[in-house]
C-alpha cells in the first residue's frame, strides 16, 4: 500500500479543474472513479516517478486529459451532442426573441386559452423561456431558515 501511494504521489500535482475544462465537461461526477485510476496507472506505466514528479503540472493536466479522452470517447461523445442540442434548443428560442424576429408560435396551444394578455405574456414567457417569472422570489419560501449565526 506505501509502494502504491508513493507511486502515485505525482497526482498531487494535477488540476482536476483544469482537467475537466479540456473535457469539456461540468463536474467530476461526469469522470467515473475506476478511469481516473486506470488513467492514472497507464501513465504511470510510460513514464517514471521521477519523471512525472519532474513534469509541470501543466504537461501533466494534459497527459491524464488525452489518456481520460481516450479511455472515454463514448460519454464526452454523447456529451458533447447534448450540449449541441441544448445550444440548437437555445438558439431556435432566445435569439429570434433578441433579434425581433418571427416567433413559432402553435395555434393549437392557443385554442382554449382564455385569460388576459398579461396572462398571455407570462404563458410565452414560461413557454419560451421554460421558467416562470416568479421563480426567483425566495422571500416566498414554505420554510423558515435560522439566518442569525455561524455555523462550524
Amino acid at each position: 500500500m506505501a509502494e502504491e501511494n508513493t507511486q502515485l504521489s505525482w497526482t498531487a500535482k494535477l488540476d482536476w479543474l483544469n482537467i475537466l475544462s479540456m473535457l469539456n465537461l461540468d463536474s467530476i461526477i461526469q469522470i467515473p472513479e475506476f478511469k481516473k485510476d486506470k488513467a492514472v496507472k497507464r501513465i504511470s506505466k510510460f513514464y517514471s516517478i521521477e519523471a512525472l514528479m519532474e513534469f509541470e503540472p501543466d504537461y501533466l493536466d494534459k497527459l491524464v486529459a488525452n489518456e481520460l479522452r481516450e479511455l472515454m470517447k463514448k460519454e464526452l461523445l454523447l456529451n458533447e451532442r447534448k450540449q449541441e442540442r441544448i445550444e440548437r434548443e437555445m438558439r431556435d428560442k432566445i435569439i429570434p426573441l433578441k433579434k425581433g424576429g418571427i416567433i413559432k408560435i402553435d395555434p393549437r396551444d392557443l385554442k382554449d386559452f382564455k385569460g388576459t394578455p398579461d396572462e398571455m405574456l407570462k404563458y410565452f414567457y414560461k413557454k419560451f423561456l421554460g421558467k416562470d417569472e416568479d421563480d426567483n422570489d425566495d422571500d416566498k419560501d414554505n420554510y423558515k431558515e435560522d439566518n442569525t449565526g455561524y455555523y462550524i
